[in-house]
């Protein structure tokens, strides 16, 4: 099963890739308050699709650069504005 991960772009200035930052919610271990940890993915993206603010998924794959080991699949939500 491939890991698949849905999260917000954050740059598209490089060619073919994109910056998604994916954010999730946990609990603390000691304190147990509820915080917000986010991790940045570049994602390919083949055909410059993807703008700043769209909500899009990504799936894992084979490595295609140094950093980059994600593939945008879908557009889950167009960005506002």
């Amino acid at each position: 099963m491939k890991k698949v991960l849905q999260g917000r772009v954050s740059s598209d200035k490089a060619d073919k890739t994109v910056t998604v930052v994916v954010e999730r919610r946990m609990k603390h271990p000691l304190y147990g308050k509820v915080v917000t940890v986010s991790k940045k993915y570049l994602a390919h993206d083949e055909d410059n699709t993807y703008d700043e603010g769209d909500l899009v998924e990504i799936v894992a794959a084979r490595p295609i650069s140094r950093r980059k080991r994600f593939v945008v699949t879908r557009l889950v939500e167009k960005a506002r504005g």
